[in-house]
């Protein structure tokens, strides 16, 4: 299926291209989803990020990571833009909450769950910041690129959002307290 030609290869690019598509799409989905916390649309967000890192690969090639990295921020940014814009929808009333059964999920994936909506809780730039430097494992540097910041910006960034989150995380009566103390590289 792959082209007209049958030659596997839909769009006969460097094959550097396709092996940075097989290391890294997993991390930049990831990524994407921590951002917008909607796995449909950072399905959708990965496909174009790595659609204009293909068409831009001349210069993207020495630092691909990176460059597909800054698409993918400026792509969320653009998201929530328009999103500001849309008028608000309310949800429906769900009538039925009450006769549903209540799952013990295991502890995991609790402070998993709890971790995720702390993240999503911070502000946006900072969310940034989280989610670049914990869960991409970028560099302060690799960070600062990405989000078209200073180096001394993310430190800043992280350090407020790291405080942040140890005061939501506190809040909850599930998470332990110490589950923030734990994040790495946060010392």
């Amino acid at each position: 299926m792959g082209d007209a030609h049958g030659t596997g290869r839909s769009l006969g690019l460097d094959p550097a291209f396709d092996e940075f598509v097989s290391r890294g799409s997993a991390r930049l989905l990831r990524s994407a989803y921590l951002l917008t916390g909607d796995r449909g649309y950072a399905e959708d967000l990965l496909q174009v990020a790595l659609v204009r890192t293909a068409r831009h690969w001349e210069r993207a090639c020495d630092a691909p990571a990176a460059y597909a990295y800054r698409v993918l921020v400026n792509l969320v940014h653009d998201r929530r833009r328009h999103l500001a814009r849309r008028v608000v929808e309310q949800p429906l009333d769900d009538h039925d909450v009450a006769g549903r059964p209540v799952v013990d999920h295991a502890e995991p994936v609790i402070d998993r769950d709890a971790v995720i909506g702390a993240v999503r809780l911070l502000a946006p730039r900072q969310r940034e910041v989280v989610v670049l430097r914990f869960f991409a494992d970028l560099s302060v540097s690799d960070t600062a690129e990405a989000i078209g910041s200073s180096p001394g910006s993310v430190k800043t960034h992280t350090s407020r959002a790291l405080a942040r989150l140890r005061e939501l995380l506190a809040d909850d009566p599930e998470t332990p307290n110490h589950q923030m103390t734990e994040v790495p590289g946060a010392d």
